[in-house]
């Protein structure tokens, strides 16, 4: 054989031993998904002093917050209504109403 022969059959042979180690490894154990890196329990998404808009990044539940009608700035704010945001995508989103006390 000659020369360049020689140097085809031994890259051959390191193509094959290469394949075949890579082929024949032992399995890796499957690592269960890293849960997410824990965020804030709630986002709020706007506000101003007589309004509020808050998700429940936990639940994906949107919660909508305002003063009394005629009240001041700065006063108590209520829960008015509530979205769940698992329903985004369909063709009506229905909100839930917070009754009046």
């Amino acid at each position: 054989m000659n020369g360049k022969a020689i140097g085809w059959l031994v890259a051959a042979v390191a193509l094959v031993g290469l394949f075949s180690v890579l082929a024949f490894r032992p399995a890796e154990a499957q690592q269960p998904a890293a849960p997410a890196a824990a965020g804030p329990k709630y986002s709020v998404v706007e506000t101003d002093v007589t309004n509020l808009l808050v998700v429940d990044n936990s639940t994906n539940v949107v919660y909508f917050y305002t003063v009394d009608e005629g009240k001041e700035p700065g006063s108590d704010m209520h829960l008015r209504g509530s979205l769940d945001l698992n329903d985004v995508g369909k063709p009506t989103l229905k909100p839930k109403k917070t009754e009046k006390k």
